[in-house]
């Protein structure tokens, strides 16, 4: 079988992005199928492919897997207003691929919520069978954040959600309140199916060199948040965090914020001008490389704004990376995710917006190394017991080249 796969945002672990998506096409390979992945230009992610653009576009293989890259400059900086720009770029051409090129399926994984338009039109004017993943719940999660509050918009993006799921043969939603979310719009349960983010034990557990930033000693507690600095990320909520360690004379823990984003600007000005010296701002770096620093780090920072969508609505790509690396996991919002830090005792679930338990759990950390050793121990026995790649790669394969079984309707 041959799968169109459509993510504007994909990247081989050499990009210092998710994987997922490179995950799962190579599950496709070794489950004996082809894969065509088509994607965008993305600051944080590298496709692979090195030869230039011709016509906007470009094409080679990666790894066994087939990538059509579109020429779009994108990247986190971005306002709105230019984001939805590049989102309607890549939906043009993406839809030109689906109507022409070969395959047996169609595929495609948000976000954005836009990446699900050529899978539309391959379903409805080709008659291919449809998957359609969803990593975040648009538009609830930008209106619950207040970053898209025209009602013009809003009831776009709703229309564009339900057509999507109206036109996918079978959903796949990556936490369980995504799962909920999805069949909330009267989507039959018997379409849906839940396989959230995975771990890459392969490479977390096994990394070329353990390393920290310059200027640590091996007797600092080293904390590390991975990942975009942006809105919805709650970085100030580290920050007084830090400060409040700062004022209670820790000078054995340090925290690093590492990636890139909208607000790490902001971030490093408050940090100068409060004179917060125990956090360090490092810029992001390649999955092959983060791993060493995983390796040479003690804890990992899993942070969101307070907003209760995000409760059981995120399926956070940083958390899994954690605990594939053996890392015990400080988290500071409920929902599932807290209630699996809480359950199997990999880590600290600290209320939000409470700088004080966020700093206690750091003391705690860092006062108490045996029983951090053995938090990040029950970490990785998580990750491989329900969490690695290759059990979930073969969970999404079966469900996603089901859908070829199936006309629309049958499963219900």
């Amino acid at each position: 079988m041959h799968v169109l796969y459509f993510h504007q945002h994909f990247s081989t672990p050499e990009g210092s992005a998710g994987t997922r998506s490179y995950g799962m096409a190579q599950a496709l390979i070794r489950a004996g199928h082809s894969v065509t992945i088509v994607c965008g230009s993305y600051a944080q992610g590298k496709t692979g492919l090195t030869s230039s653009f011709e016509k906007g576009r470009r094409r080679g293989m990666v790894d066994g897997i087939d990538v059509i890259e579109f020429e779009l400059d994108y990247g986190n900086h971005m306002g709105f207003a230019q984001r939805v720009g590049v989102f309607a770029k890549f939906a043009i051409g993406s839809i030109g691929v689906a109507l022409r090129e070969p395959c047996d399926l169609v595929f495609a994984t948000t976000t954005p919520l836009t990446a699900g338009i050529p899978g539309i039109f391959a379903r409805w004017l080709r008659r291919k069978p449809f998957v359609f993943e969803v990593r975040d719940l648009w538009p609830e999660l930008p209106k619950a954040m207040g970053v898209i509050t025209n009602p013009v918009v809003l009831w776009l993006m709703s229309v564009l959600e339900w057509t999507s799921y109206r036109s996918a043969d079978r959903l796949i939603g990556l936490s369980p309140g995504i799962e909920e979310g999805i069949a909330a719009r009267s989507v039959d349960t018997k379409r849906i199916t839940l396989v959230p983010n995975g771990c890459d034990l392969d490479l977390f557990k096994t990394p070329d060199e353990a390393w920290r930033p310059d200027g640590l000693t091996d007797e600092q507690l080293l904390a590390i948040f991975t990942g975009t600095h942006g809105n919805a990320n709650g970085l100030d909520g580290v920050l007084n965090a830090a400060r409040e360690l700062q004022a209670r004379g820790r000078d054995d823990i340090r925290i690093a914020l590492v990636g890139q984003g909208r607000e790490k600007a902001k971030l490093q000005e408050r940090a100068r001008v409060e004179n917060i010296a125990n956090v360090l701002f490092l810029d992001p770096v390649p999955k092959v490389k983060l791993a060493g620093l995983m390796a040479g780090a003690d804890v990992g920072l899993q942070v969101l704004r307070n907003v209760p969508a995000f409760y059981f609505g995120t399926s956070p790509n940083k958390f899994f990376d954690y605990i594939s690396a053996g890392l015990p996991v400080i988290n500071n919002y409920p929902g599932w995710v807290a209630e699996m830090v809480t359950e199997n005792r990999c880590g600290f679930a600290v209320q939000p917006d409470d700088s004080d338990a966020f700093a206690d759990a750091l003391e705690a950390a860092a006062d108490n190394r045996s029983a951090l050793a053995e938090m990040g121990e029950n970490a990785v026995d998580l990750a491989e017991r329900e969490f690695s790649r290759e059990l979930l790669g073969d969970r999404w394969v079966s469900w996603v080249t089901g859908a070829t079984a199936h006309v629309k309707g049958d499963e219900g």
